[in-house]
């Protein structure tokens, strides 16, 4: 019998190439495609559900079944032992659905449709191993997703006033007209919680409470990315000062993330801090006007994240789930093949030369240079460019070179035939999907005239900062460590500048204890007193006073008799 691992891989692959050739099919015609589908008709109103494809939407759905037919081939290995395997790719199944949804949908209702889809699966998955951790981890992520899904609804309510909520045909408006620009802010809030830009950004770390498969898929190309996405189709109704705080933003972020991820030890969590750090990158070359670039990295940044995860899985699955770092080393010895596709995508996401990280990312840092910025934007760009090459290095250091650190009798090795096979078939698009896309997308090639110093800046900075991520490795070699003399900035900077705790602790703590002092002192208290829960006490003692009355009724005749004589003898 197929298993549904099988079929789905099957489908989702089939339709992933299909609508890759559709996709260039309609770039070369430069071609798109609004369809109307009417589903109820009733006297003058009607219900029309709408569909928007162009190379864009098509290109990106393609990648997406991509890499969600490798995730469930993966997953068919990675869950074995898991006795509710089906529910778990259903639950993924529908996850890839809701995203469909939401790339195709050039209207604000069925986008809520897919985003709150989104936001429901991304719960059930991230709490899908039952303990308190990954319960704590997924209301962070849904109450932080939630404020993005209010902004939208409140967006949604806004275009009430204009007649359809097709924003397609207001977008030029919507730039012009001071009341309609409220819906694009509305909408740069919704994107920047899916996205987790500063200050939403404390889910994207804890959301790895989720099974590998999950982080491989959602936080490649699937949910992080919807935020981007919706601004990439919102651009034309941003104006400047939008586009400033988007800028801003999104430049903190990558800042932020990547120094982050130099003081982490989960591996799981340093492969997810640099997926916020190329999200921040992403917001912000958005913000400085690049639709094309911001979708080339968007679709790069997919294809070597999502081998990360996979390599990353294969390691922790066969290291008996442990995610430490400091465990690790001498895998290479272990792990032959699982870490070639590990060092492969990691240097793709320090932009190597050729590789596909390094067409989209070398590609943005000189049209960057090319542009009229201030000083900030210039060295926040480079220093995080140096940052990712230092946390790639320093994860590379710990877990391919060094001793063991892990049991000294051990039985780890490749062995893991249809996880490798998945792994195989993203990391050929790794290394040559970056100069194929590059093709594709930029008809026109970017002509970047640049002095020879700032032309070799972008590779400069990375190489020095393997040196920096080499040197930081060696840090627990020193017997007086230096995470430990500077304990409470190494703190700072390893907890997201606090932000975890902000989010937890400050708002979400303060509100559900609110909520349950509520619920106590009003639901389940004054409420139920004067409405339901009294009423049914006082009938509950009149009816059991009856029923004494009628099971008793001889005896308490006869003591009734009694006290009436008596009463008769008092008078």
């Amino acid at each position: 019998m197929l298993s549904i691992c099988l079929i789905f891989f099957v489908l989702f692959l089939v339709m992933s190439v299909s609508l890759f050739l559709m996709s260039m099919n309609f770039m070369i015609m430069d071609y798109s495609l609004i369809l109307e589908y009417e589903l109820v008709s009733l006297n003058s109103s009607s219900l029309i559900m709408t569909i928007l494809l162009d190379w864009m939407s098509l290109l990106f759905m393609s990648f997406v079944l991509f890499i969600s037919s490798m995730v469930i081939n993966y997953s068919d290995e990675y869950m074995s032992g898991d006795l509710n395997i089906k529910r778990f790719i259903l639950l993924v199944i529908m996850f890839v659905l809701s995203m469909m949804f939401l790339i195709i949908s050039p209207n604000l209702i069925s986008i809520l449709l897919g985003w709150d889809g989104l936001g429901l699966v991304s719960y059930c998955l991230v709490i899908y191993y039952q303990n308190v951790k990954s319960f704590n981890a997924g209301m962070l992520t849904a109450l932080s997703n939630r404020i993005g899904d209010v902004a939208l609804l409140m967006a949604i309510a806004w275009m009430m006033n204009y007649g359809s909520w097709n924003y397609v045909f207001y977008l030029e408006m919507m730039k012009n007209d001071f009341s309609m620009s409220f819906i694009t802010y509305l909408v740069l809030l919704a994107a920047m919680t899916k996205s987790a830009q500063i200050p939403f950004s404390s889910w994207l770390p804890a959301a790895m409470a989720a099974p590998t498969p999950v982080s491989s898929l959602v936080h490649s190309s699937t949910l992080v990315t919807a935020g981007v996405y919706l601004l990439i189709r919102f651009y034309p109704a941003m104006d400047d000062l939008l586009l400033f705080i988007l800028l801003l933003i999104g430049s903190m972020t990558m800042f932020m993330a990547g120094l982050g991820a130099n003081f982490e030890f989960d591996l799981k969590k340093i492969i997810a801090l640099s997926t916020l750090s190329q999200l921040g990158l992403m917001m912000s070359i958005l913000a400085l006007g690049e639709l094309n670039l911001t979708f080339f990295h968007l679709l790069t940044h997919a294809l070597f994240k999502a081998t990360l995860f996979m390599c990353a899985g294969c390691m922790i699955h066969s290291m008996n789930n442990n995610q430490d770092i400091r465990y690790m080393g001498s895998m290479i010895v272990l792990m032959p093949l699982t870490c070639c596709f590990f060092n492969i995508s990691n240097l793709a996401l320090c932009g190597l030369p050729f590789l596909s990280g390094f067409y989209s990312k070398d590609l943005i840092i000189e049209v960057l240079s090319m542009n009229y910025l201030n000083i900030y934007i210039y060295i926040i760009y480079f220093l995080s460019t140096g940052l990712t090459a230092c946390y790639t290095f320093r994860l590379f250091y710990y877990s391919m070179f060094g001793n063991m650190n892990f049991l000294s009798l051990n039985m780890i090795s490749d062995h893991s035939f249809t996880m490798l096979k998945s792994m195989g078939g993203l990391i050929f698009f790794v290394i040559m999907g970056g100069s194929m896309l590059m093709w594709m997308i930029l008809s026109v090639p970017y002509i970047i005239i640049l002095p020879l110093f700032m032309k070799l800046m972008a590779l400069l900075v990375t190489l020095s900062g393997f040196y920096i991520g080499l040197e930081t490795s060696k840090f627990y070699i020193n017997y007086e460590l230096k995470s430990l003399k500077f304990l409470k900035s190494s703190l700072f900077f390893s907890s997201m500048w606090n932000m975890p705790i902000l989010s937890t602790f400050m708002l979400n703590k303060n509100v559900l204890l609110l909520s349950g002092l509520f619920y106590k002192s009003v639901d389940q208290g004054w409420s139920e007193y004067f409405g339901s829960q009294n009423i049914f006490i006082n009938l509950k003692n009149g009816s059991m006073f009856l029923q004494t009355l009628y099971k008793n009724n001889l005896k308490i005749y006869m003591i009734m008799l009694v006290i009436w004589v008596t009463y008769l003898f008092l008078i």
